[in-house]
């Protein structure tokens, strides 16, 4: 191998190299897979290609090994292969699959919340004219909410306050006639930076979500509390729902939603989701971390 071989692999410079001396740098969950292939190389004639992970450092780098199997073209008993570094392509693929699953996601949601807010405009709207112009006016508001859940070409480059991100948020879905102001919000005055507004509001969004389809905002009496306090580095939200259907813990949290959620608190704003399921309602905690909800 190479000495650009050796530094791809954060290993001292040999003059030879064994598998061993690799197998080591290969991510435990690839390894035993490029094990089995690595020796079907030396039985298999022809062309090989495998992608697995090295771990280097804290790094995780994609590596593509390439070559004749089975001793093709060996000279000397060295084997004739490349190592392409294809982290960059591998990041793309990851990027356009979360992509494309997050929208997928995001479209069934959009239909179930119109549906819900059709039903929540019902209920205090005296004609069809009056339910036609509250569920526009909530479909309005849904968009204003929906475009703090992706960067806007020129919105202001400090993000926007926290109470107005949460507020604009949830405003879909609070009621206007007699079960009015069952969303109540108390955070303190604060800015949230452009790439935290955006994540957060992600966050809040399938919160909310979930509340319309299982939760206190799928219920006339229920309601929702917000509150938010600063304590040091952390910035701690709750998010409590009472007067629901009663409830218990769901079998599993492997749903596209619920690693959304978990995934952009943890990875975007180094935070925690803490679940607490109680029979009158929910209890959600964030945690994150104040200066990446500044950025």
């Amino acid at each position: 191998m190479d000495e650009r071989g050796f530094d791809l692999w954060d290993l001292p410079f040999h003059p030879f190299v064994v598998f061993e001396d690799l197998s080591a740098k290969i991510h435990p969950a690839d390894r035993d897979r490029v094990r089995a292939a690595f020796a079907a190389t030396r039985a298999i004639a022809g062309p090989y290609e495998i992608d697995f992970r090295i771990i280097v450092a804290d790094d995780v780098r994609w590596i593509s090994a390439r070559g004749q199997g089975a001793d093709a073209d060996i000279k000397g008993r060295i084997m004739f292969g490349v190592f392409l570094d294809v982290t960059g392509r591998k990041q793309a693929e990851e990027g356009h699959e979360l992509l494309a699953g997050e929208m997928s996601h995001r479209v069934k949601n959009l239909l179930t919340i119109a549906a819900a807010l059709t039903n929540i405009s019902s209920r205090s709207a005296g004609s069809a004219a009056d339910m036609a112009r509250e569920l526009t006016t909530r479909l309005a508001a849904l968009g204003r909410a929906h475009d703090f859940v992706r960067p806007v070409p020129g919105r202001p480059e400090n993000g926007a306050l926290l109470g107005d991100l949460v507020t604009i948020l949830l405003a879909p879905y609070d009621d206007t006639g007699a079960f009015s102001r069952r969303i109540r919000v108390s955070v303190p005055r604060m800015s949230v930076g452009e790439s935290g507004a955006t994540t957060l509001a992600m966050v809040l969004h399938e919160l909310a979500t979930n509340s319309m389809k299982y939760g206190a905002l799928s219920a006339v009496e229920g309601t929702l509390d917000v509150s938010c306090l600063v304590q040091d580095s952390q910035v701690v939200m709750v998010w409590t729902e009472r007067g629901g259907p009663p409830v218990t813990a769901p079998p599993n949290l492997a749903g596209f939603g619920s690693s959304l959620l978990s995934r952009s608190v943890t990875r975007n704003l180094k935070g925690t989701v803490e679940r607490e399921w109680l029979e009158e309602g929910a209890i959600i905690t964030l945690k994150m971390d104040k200066d990446r909800l500044a950025l």
